[in-house]
């Protein structure tokens, strides 16, 4: 009997994403699988169900579920949804678990195994199943055009029958994938952009997108692709030197997220303060806390002389290829799991190992064990064991 494969449809209030797409699902079907849709669950992002050739559109979810062996989802279902899974089964989704306990108790004691998408390992190997960096890429190119959007002036230098009106000045901090893709974005709409990262290795990557970089000699490498948490003395040197860059811009776009963790600040009140009249803020770590002091998850607010603009769920906004990306994501890692219409999990494969977040039963990443379980207890000392010499 081939494997069924469910994708769900979101319900998160401004979601418009989903996780399986018409084109994809044909080389899903491929893999010698059925696929299975919830009706309505593409419409948003516009793929309507009759788009979806050869694949089963299902109006009761709880039906759909209960018969599926793998389930597919953007953002993490609900507790009930998960109790509907057979044991034994597969949730592919993003479930961010430190900040879901109870989903992933629910996971852990429904024997499901979880592949969460937020625990790709950035590796060579896992880049076409990097879902953070599939959806960055999209929310660094709409942050540019939203802020621009919020200011009063235009991007490129243009010259007109009364005078020539300046280009913008663009800087952008945090130089990871939504970043640089921000940076592009900019130059390519006729922006002077600036870079700027505790990485000192994106120097280059910033001068290929026709950007300078602003150096501040504080290198933060951290592990995993992040940058490490700076030292209060590290603080005060960034600090003095982008506070000039910041009074400078025109717009701002900050990008600094960790996932599952509260965003850093980068951008205090005071250095607000000296920004230009009008100036824009775009705080892509809205979600998290924000990059920039005032800054609120969802509302574009003002403070002092500048426009701070906190959005949620930019990848969202584009939803159509959105869906498209991350769909392809889950074709990906969906070809590591399912061979010749059955289901095959290797453990040792470094890519299975660090993205599965429970299985038969345990909790089997350790961060997410520690924040739904707390610390393992040491080991009891053996009755045994050799008294210690004095």
């Amino acid at each position: 009997m081939a494997l069924k494969i469910a994708a769900l449809k979101e319900t998160d209030a401004g979601e418009r994403r989903v996780a399986l797409v018409p084109d994809v699902a044909a080389r899903i079907s491929k893999l010698g699988c059925d696929l299975a849709i919830e009706a309505g669950a593409g419409t948003a992002s516009s793929y309507v169900d009759a788009a979806y050739k050869g694949v089963s559109v299902e109006a009761s979810q709880a039906a759909m579920i209960a018969s599926a062996d793998i389930v597919l989802s953007v953002n993490p279902p609900s507790v009930a949804a998960i109790s509907a899974m057979k044991p034994g089964s597969i949730l592919i989704s993003l479930i961010y678990g430190r900040n879901h306990p109870e989903l992933v108790e629910a996971l852990r004691d429904g024997k499901i195994s979880c592949f969460a998408m937020e625990q790709v390992p950035r590796i060579s190997r896992a880049q076409a199943m990097d879902v953070l960096s599939s959806q960055a890429t999209l929310a660094g190119y709409y942050a540019v055009l939203l802020g621009a959007t919020h200011m009063q002036k235009i991007l490129p230098m243009m010259t007109t029958a009364v005078g020539s009106l300046r280009a913008a000045q663009v800087l952008v901090m945090g130089l990871g994938v939504a970043g640089l893709q921000a940076l592009a974005t900019a130059h390519r709409l006729g922006a002077v952009t600036e870079g700027y990262d505790v990485r000192p290795e994106t120097k280059e990557e910033a001068h290929s997108l026709g950007a300078k970089f602003v150096d501040t000699g504080v290198d933060a490498t951290g592990q995993g692709g992040y940058a490490r948490e700076l030292t209060d003395d590290e603080k005060a040197k960034v600090r003095a030197v982008l506070t000039d860059h910041i009074a400078r811009a025109d717009l701002i776009l900050t990008t600094a997220a960790v996932p599952g963790r509260r965003a850093p600040r980068l951008i205090d009140a005071d250095q607000i303060a000296k920004m230009k009249q009008g100036a824009v803020i775009v705080d892509m770590a809205a979600e998290g806390g924000g990059n920039c002091e005032g800054t609120k998850a969802g509302e574009t607010v003002q403070v002092g002389p500048a426009v701070i603009v906190g959005p949620v769920n930019l990848p969202s906004c584009l939803a159509e290829q959105a869906s498209e990306l991350y769909a392809k994501n889950v074709l990906n890692l969906l070809q590591q799991i399912v061979k010749d219409g059955k289901l095959s999990l290797d453990m040792t494969d470094e890519v299975i190992a660090k993205t599965l977040v429970t299985h038969d039963g345990k909790i089997t990443n350790d961060g997410v064990r520690q924040a739904v379980e707390g610390p393992a207890s040491p080991p009891a000392a053996s009755a045994t064991a050799p008294a210690a010499k004095g």
